[in-house]
């Protein structure tokens, strides 16, 4: 069954064969097959066919996807597989997301906070690993000023100029941005979280907004960072064409790391008792991201391995090229809970990254040590 080139028209009729008429397993597998290969050709679909897929997509379908999508991480990346030293220097947050374990309300939570000394002592245990991207991660702590961030990005790009340093500190004003760019920051991680303002309402209070948030991102492209945007899959009240959503706004971006994972709810917040996010449709759509930004910087998250035993293999096979082991502490690790059951919390840096090594070469790639940039390539159709 060929799709035709008018989206809105070959959803209208693929609909109609889906669900007016019952189509064999076979049949179904064939339209799913001919709406990746669209995908693959055109790099986007329209919202309606992005719903068609994503709702009917089978195990057949599925690997048929991780498939190009291997094949397109590999055209542009080899078997490399990029490494970050993520370090999680506060805990503390000003605000009160209804999803996270380190929201304001949850007076539960130890709070901590990493010196700049601290800070530099882990980036210095991970220079001799071989890390040479560190990722600065944290609540949005007032306490650290804008002075404070830049000293430590200046102090990191002095000690080891040959690093990137990321940041992921949450949202800012565009000069507090170009503070950071100017100290040495090379990339800034920002998740959207969810491209529909209607559905970003239900996951935060009032006085946070999608608009402003999607704005950050377009202020940090206009400075000059390597962006990173990105969003929880299975998250409370999330519908299909929330997700179809969140792809045509990463279209809209270009951003150079896309970072997806799934949801999993932390014991102490008010989404408690909602079901985890699908480790499935997280990998479909680790699989679609590929075909959509074939040179993105995708991360096999710490969220998809605590959800299955071998999750971030699992979406290394589906497409993605970047994994971040943890260089915090060892003794604040279980303090920066985001969501229950987090993994490689009482490891060792060292041990942690070895464990990911050996796991990774098991199915074929190999960790990298370099900076792991973006490289900007022509994308033939």
């Amino acid at each position: 069954m060929a799709l035709e080139q008018d989206g809105h028209s070959s959803y209208a009729k693929l609909k109609t064969s889906l669900h007016a008429f019952p189509l064999s397993l076979e049949q179904r597998c064939v339209v799913m097959k001919n709406l990746i290969d669209k995908l693959q050709k055109q790099r986007i679909l329209s919202k309606e066919e992005f719903i068609l897929l994503l709702g009917n997509i089978n195990d057949n379908a599925s690997e048929y996807l991780f498939g190009i999508a291997r094949a397109t991480a590999r055209k542009y990346f080899g078997n490399r597989i990029y490494v970050r030293g993520l370090i999680e220097f506060t805990n503390y947050c000003r605000n009160d997301c209804y999803y996270c374990g380190i929201r304001r309300s949850n007076h539960k939570t130890e709070r901590y906070r990493l010196s700049q000394e601290d800070i530099l002592a882990c980036c210095s245990q991970g220079y001799r690993l071989g890390f040479r991207t560190f990722v600065l991660q944290g609540g949005e702590d007032p306490k650290y000023t804008d002075d404070d961030i830049c000293s430590i990005v200046s102090a990191i790009k002095k000690n080891y100029p040959d690093c990137a340093v990321t940041l992921s500190i949450g949202e800012k004003s565009y000069d507090s941005y170009l503070k950071y760019r100017e100290a040495g920051a090379d990339r800034y991680l920002l998740r959207h979280e969810t491209a529909s303002p209607q559905h970003y309402a239900r996951l935060h209070p009032s006085g946070l907004s999608a608009v402003e948030r999607q704005q950050c991102l377009y202020n940090l492209k206009k400075i000059g960072y390597q962006v990173g945007a990105g969003f929880m899959v299975g998250s409370p009240f999330q519908t299909m064409e929330d997700i179809a959503e969140d792809l045509l706004f990463l279209k809209r971006l270009e951003p150079h790391m896309i970072g997806i994972g799934p949801f999993i709810p932390h014991k102490d917040t008010p989404f408690a008792d909602f079901p985890a996010g699908s480790l499935e449709l997280t990998l479909v759509l680790i699989g679609v991201l590929r075909l959509m930004f074939p040179n993105a910087l995708i991360p096999s998250t710490t969220a998809l391995g605590t959800i299955h035993p071998k999750g971030r293999e699992l979406g290394i096979l589906a497409g993605a090229n970047v994994v971040m082991p943890n260089l915090s502490p060892v003794n604040v690790r279980e303090k920066y809970m985001l969501y229950d059951n987090k993994i490689c919390t009482g490891e060792e840096a060292a041990e942690c990254k070895m464990c990911l090594q050996n796991r990774i070469s098991r199915i074929g790639y190999q960790i990298v040590v370099d900076r792991g940039d973006f490289c900007p390539v022509e994308i033939n159709a």
